[in-house]
């Protein structure tokens, strides 16, 4: 390496660490408002972390404690509980629906990925409208359950192209050879397929579980009820609360930092390219 080259490579991690620093500085600040660290509120903290015979770590405990008591806990409750079910949800109907997409031919098949296709085209907004219509209807208005299947609206189809590009890469003669040693067609797909495409399947957890988590604009339209909010809304109702955001913040970083090496979307343009 030149040492031309060496000093634009050292330029370009300069200004990256500048871009990174620069969108951390909000998050610092909040950080250090619900751990109550010195320079931003003065050397004893935020009111109530800090003072004549209380330790720092006692106000931390605290301070989170006292965040995380109703309504609080529901928030957090309800914002899991979608979470996660949308990850089960959409890993159960999008493996067996991408293997279709990958492996069947037909006019059905091509149909039915021009149909998904189409869903993971338009935007949110546009679905979000015609469903709280329909919902309102059937009194699945401030309903958890309502906002779960239009949380599987917004991934579902995601999901199934993620599966379908994986399912793509591993080889068919690998369930040829699974038939000839007496599996059916669905002991090929659990037995070969599912067990080849975890890392699809992880990617699609890690990224349906941060869709929801993080979804903002259908749960502050869909829900009404104090106790039924999710942790996004119930923090912008609660006001300026950075323990909240930091309670907020805390699983996404976690699901990230142990699943991130699964996290690819290479597949999905290239299986998008060839429909």
């Amino acid at each position: 390496m030149t040492a031309l080259e060496r000093r634009g490579r050292w330029w370009r991690f300069a200004l990256v660490l500048i871009v990174t620093a620069l969108v951390l500085v909000p998050l610092a600040g909040t950080l250090s408002n619900a751990l109550g660290l010195p320079g931003i509120h003065g050397p004893a903290g935020p009111a109530g972390l800090a003072g004549p015979g209380r330790s720092w770590a006692a106000g931390i405990r605290q301070s989170f404690a006292s965040a995380l008591q109703p309504p609080s806990s529901y928030w957090f409750e309800n914002s899991l509980m979608l979470a996660l079910g949308a990850v089960v949800v959409c890993i159960v109907l999008g493996a067996p629906a991408g293997y279709v997409l990958a492996r069947g031919r037909g006019r059905l098949v091509s149909g039915y990925a021009l149909a998904i296709f189409l869903l993971q085209s338009f935007p949110p907004v546009m679905l979000i409208v015609p469903l709280f219509l329909m919902f309102a209807r059937v009194h699945l208005i401030d309903n958890l359950f309502g906002l779960g299947l239009v949380y599987l609206a917004l991934t579902l189809s995601f999901a199934i192209w993620m599966c379908a590009a994986y399912v793509d890469t591993i080889p068919i003669e690998l369930e040829e050879a699974a038939w000839i040693d007496g599996c059916s067609v669905f002991g090929a797909f659990f037995r070969v397929v599912l067990r080849n495409a975890l890392p699809a399947m992880l990617t699609v957890a890690i990224f349906t579980f941060l869709t929801v988590w993080n979804e903002y604009m259908a749960a502050l339209i869909f829900l009404r009820s104090i106790n039924n909010y999710t942790l996004g809304v119930g923090l912008q109702a609660a006001g300026h609360s950075p323990v909240l955001a930091v309670v907020m913040a805390l699983p996404p970083v976690l699901v990230f930092v142990v699943l991130n090496r699964y996290f690819s979307l290479g597949g999905v343009a290239g299986s998008l390219a060839g429909q």
